[in-house]
């Protein structure tokens, strides 16, 4: 009985063990796909919109009254 027991446990175990064999995390870093830089390096040209939540509602406010961009940055910098 109890060798029938022991038999059942080790089928049991093995069921849950992982279906290839793991070397680590050395391993499967080997394997991780190269990530790319970002393309650009050019100028910026997002650079003077550093806006303030104030500024960004001013701008939220603009684009639900289908303004332009270009004059609702405009209004909103002015406004400093």
């Amino acid at each position: 009985m109890k060798l029938a027991i022991a038999a059942i446990v080790i089928a049991s175990a093995s069921a849950f063990a992982p279906a290839t064999p793991t070397f680590g995390v050395a391993r499967s870093v080997a394997f991780a796909p190269a990530v790319a830089p970002l393309a650009g390096g050019g100028e910026d040209d997002e650079a003077g919109l550093d806006l303030n939540l104030e500024e960004m509602f001013d701008m939220f406010d603009a684009a639900d009254n289908e303004e332009e961009f270009d004059d609702a940055i405009k209004k909103v910098k002015s406004d400093e």
